[in-house]
């Protein structure tokens, strides 16, 4: 078997075992959340088909929604919202039972007169949906990752059994895997923090729109945040470097071949 196909079969592979890993956490520590309870503080990890809670352990009665423990992403909502944050998108890990996602935003409608039209039919006001399009955007990126994952290992199969040099595109395409998730991360990042108080939040005075800790550690208000790589992201990082040899020495190898 030739080498390259060896290089590309091995980060196909990889390609799909880092879809079901988790690729980044972050957390949130604080004096009142002791580390007694929450060991990691207030963690959530990323999947590229969601955002999932990330807490083990002994947590809070009260947060306990399993014997697994907590559910920290409910609590970073909670966090984030007394600072005027939207809630975090999930993906696919979004409650089925609820008619809309968590982080979707309601306001009522409003007459000529800036009073609340009601519904004859139920004698409520009447809600429209005034949730931001970035985050639908972002939520269906998460929730259609499986056909993304699906077309990335077809472009791997392509350069995989066809041969020929100008094919390296359809490595390239799924190589570049752990930067898509960066730059969507860093963008995200940014409209969450540059977007505060727009739907009852903001308890907190003094929080001015700022860019969340990347990579590293961070300080918002009294918690101390962190954000670093999981897993899954330095797996998709040798799928990078697989799919950059087997270009390279497909490249080498067919040059080879077209000398004899």
């Amino acid at each position: 078997m030739k080498k390259y196909k060896i290089f590309a079969g091995i980060g196909i592979i990889l390609l799909v075992v880092s879809y079901f890993t988790p690729i980044w956490w972050v957390a949130l520590q604080s004096i009142q959340y002791p580390k007694t309870m929450y060991p990691d503080g207030i963690r959530i990890e990323f999947k590229y088909n969601g955002v999932y809670n990330g807490c083990v352990g002994e947590e809070r009665e009260e947060l306990a929604a399993s014997q697994a423990g907590a559910d920290c992403l409910v609590e970073m909502n909670a966090i984030n919202h007394f600072i005027g944050m939207y809630k975090i998108t999930q993906g696919r890990n979004n409650d089925a039972s609820r008619e809309y996602p968590v982080y979707y935003v309601f306001d009522t409608e409003k007459d000529a007169n800036g009073d609340d039209v009601i519904d004859p039919a139920t004698g409520k006001p009447v809600k429209i949906d005034v949730t931001p399009g970035f985050l639908k955007f972002l939520d269906g990126l998460m929730i259609y990752s499986p056909f993304l994952f699906v077309l990335m290992a077809v472009f791997g199969l392509i350069f995989l059994f066809t041969p020929k040099k100008v094919n390296a595109l359809f490595a390239l395409l799924p190589a570049l895997l752990p930067f898509y998730f960066l730059v969507m991360y860093m963008i995200g990042l940014y409209w969450y923090g540059h977007h505060l108080g727009l739907h009852g939040g903001g308890a907190f005075e003094g929080i001015n729109e700022f860019m969340p800790t990347v990579f590293g550690e961070g300080k918002v208000a009294q918690f101390v945040t962190m954000s670093y790589p999981y897993l899954g992201f330095f797996i998709t990082l040798a799928v990078f470097i697989l799919f950059v040899l087997a270009v390279l020495v497909k490249r080498k190898e067919l040059k080879e071949l077209s000398a004899k």
